[in-house]
């Protein structure tokens, strides 16, 4: 991801830049806040669904409301799957904007690494859960379900089990989400429509192009652009595309690079406010709403006996992390560049073992795939649940052996001694940081020199050696 490159050799995974490294910060302190929030609102979900209230949750999850005359009256866990993950996905565009303009997809050589591991992070998955499926004679029909990964999801186990990974590992983790993303919207939009209303379709790209015009006019305001959005949202899930597509198009469109005498860019500014939103509050009630499955001891013993689940918990577990690693290894192999010195391969395969927990995508991927079955849809939902478990378990396990090391390369990154705001190892090559830190060891030899004048002081009236 974050790379160094030289005349011949480039670092893989190497030290970000300090603009990229407070980005990440910035971005990943959200996601992990919002991802404890998706920790506590799926628990929530499996205990309303598994005690004697889960006739409530059945009554609430499928509680219609919404105008009908625009096509929109909807159960809450439709509103909750196709309404607030448009919120998601349109982070998630801008997320993918930003990367492509000014983050490390905008180079090439940069973009390799990230780009290959994602593909081949989805790619791996999706083979293991059709090998096994024809195999035992199985349904394809769930293919995509274990190809996605939730970046907050991981974050929270991170945060739960307290690594400290080193900046670049965690941007790495970071771009392979947005990029796995990308893909999953695509799969998204190419395998999961069924019927095209063109007349709706129309109506939603028009509204696009207004959208599109009005910011390049710079025009501002909420009570512009909300409206605006929500009409682009209504059309697009009438056109039977599935309306999370509307968020990223927006998403894509706003500008992400800063213009003179911008602090920040429009991009940066509205995924600041909104990126709380979807964290906070639009996953977490996904999650409740999609993740209230009946587990019982039978139900845990048939994901590991029906191919479709089965394929699911193998595609998360093994196919993530073999996938990632692989095309991490490839990626470097044909580059002909080099893994960081602070770093060994073991450490990408942990924070690929990381990447199989899939949440979010894929249980609305699950829904979508076998929407015609809801017995098997549940049961691919658990499927989703304990292979996510099981990679969170094996990153844990993984990631525990090097936490010293990973805290320490931490550390060194936070150091600020000069108090200046700026990680000391950013100003290496910076005279006026070199100055103020002999300004601040000259004050503490003073104080040393000074305390043992002191002790010596003392020691003579006592009459015995300092």
């Amino acid at each position: 991801m974050a790379t160094t490159p030289s005349a011949n050799n480039r670092k893989l995974l190497g030290r970000l830049s300090l603009p990229e490294r407070n980005f990440v910060a910035e971005a990943l302190r959200t996601e992990t806040v919002g991802g404890v929030l998706l920790l506590v609102a799926a628990v929530a979900a499996l205990v309303w669904a598994n005690t004697p209230l889960r006739d409530s949750y059945a009554s609430v999850s499928h509680f219609h409301l919404g105008p009908s005359a625009l096509g929109l009256n909807l159960s809450v866990q439709h509103w909750a799957a196709d309404g607030l993950l448009a919120v998601f996905f349109f982070v998630a565009g801008i997320e993918l904007k930003r990367e492509l303009v000014a983050g490390d997809l905008r180079d090439p050589k940069a973009a390799i690494l990230p780009v290959v591991a994602a593909v081949c992070g989805m790619a791996v998955p999706a083979l293991v859960y059709i090998l096994t499926n024809v195999i035992e004679g199985g349904s394809l029909s769930g293919w995509a379900v274990p190809t996605a990964t939730d970046i907050a999801f991981a974050l929270a186990v991170l945060a739960v089990i307290g690594t400290s990974l080193p900046s670049a590992l965690r941007a790495f983790l970071l771009t392979l989400a947005v990029v796995d993303d990308l893909f999953a919207i695509l799969i998204i939009a190419i395998f999961f429509t069924d019927h095209i209303d063109f007349g709706a379709l129309g109506g939603a790209v028009v509204g696009l192009g207004v959208f599109w015009v009005l910011l390049r006019k710079g025009v501002r305001g909420w009570y512009v652009y909300v409206p605006l959005a929500l009409a682009i949202w209504g059309l697009m899930y009438n056109s039977g595309v599935h309306a999370t597509i509307s968020g990223v198009a927006m998403g894509l469109m706003l500008r992400c690079h800063p213009h003179e005498g911008e602090e920040h860019s429009p991009g940066e500014h509205i995924e600041h406010l909104v990126r709380p939103l979807s964290a906070g509050l639009a996953v977490p009630l996904f999650a409740l709403f999609s993740a209230g499955v009946v587990v019982s001891g039978g139900a845990i013993g048939d994901v590991f006996t029906r191919p479709e689940t089965l394929g699911v918990v193998l595609g998360l577990v093994v196919g993530k992390a073999v996938g990632i690693f692989g095309g991490t290894w490839l990626a470097a192999r044909f580059t002909r560049a080099s893994l960081s010195d602070d770093l060994v391969w073991p450490d990408v395969f942990a924070v690929a073992s990381l990447a199989g927990i899939g949440f979010t995508v894929s249980l609305l991927i699950g829904e979508l795939a076998f929407k015609d079955d809801l017995v098997l849809t549940d049961e691919v939902k658990a499927a989703v649940l304990i292979g996510s478990l099981i990679a969170a378990v094996l990153a844990t396990t993984l990631l525990k052996v090097r936490n010293a090391k990973y805290r320490a390369l931490y550390e060194a990154e936070e150091l600020d001694e000069d108090s200046d705001g700026i990680p000391d190892i950013y100003e290496q090559n910076n005279p006026a940081y070199h100055l103020r830190m002999a300004e601040i060891h000259e004050r503490k030899a003073a104080e040393h020199r000074r305390l043992a004048e002191v002790a010596g002081g003392a020691s003579e009236e006592n009459g015995g050696p300092a």
